[in-house]
């Protein structure tokens, strides 16, 4: 059984290489479980018991640092220079009309092509209020009914 030790690093190896060849958390807990059961193997020549502590120290780490790592990883909603216009007034340039696919508004000196949330029209030279962003298009509400 003096190849043990040998195993688990092979272990640590494999699972190190795996974890960098992935973009999430995977193994990194199997390699510190191989590194306590490489260690292990050389004062306790059991097989059983060093495949318990890989096993145990593994999980354990995994109970441990789970919770802190998906706080850390938790993706952030990255805002762009667009979402800016979000409950900004806007002034229609074309008639908004749901049905037609029709319907521009000038914003910030800009042209967008808009549409209704609720999907009602929305005649040129009304004012309008920008509720979010699909796509390329502005989804906005009357000014009167904000």
């Amino acid at each position: 059984m003096d190849y043990l030790p040998y195993i688990w690093i092979a272990v640590m190896i494999v699972m190190a290489v795996f974890e960098g060849l992935t973009t999430q958390l995977v193994s990194v807990w199997f390699v510190i479980g191989a590194l306590a059961a490489a260690i292990v193997s050389f004062f306790v020549p059991n097989f059983a018991v060093q495949f318990a502590l890989f096993v145990g120290v593994s999980l354990v780490m995994l109970l441990v640092t789970k919770p802190f790592v998906s706080k850390i990883k938790r993706a952030k909603a990255e805002p762009t220079n667009a979402d800016m216009n979000i409950g900004k007034t806007a002034i229609v340039i074309q008639q908004i009309n749901n049905t037609e696919s029709t319907g521009q508004v000038k914003l910030a000196g800009s042209t967008w092509t808009a549409r209704t949330v609720n999907g009602e029209v929305v005649e040129e030279g009304q004012k309008v209020i920008v509720q979010e962003i699909s796509g390329v298009k502005l989804m906005v509400t009357p000014l009167a009914q904000k």
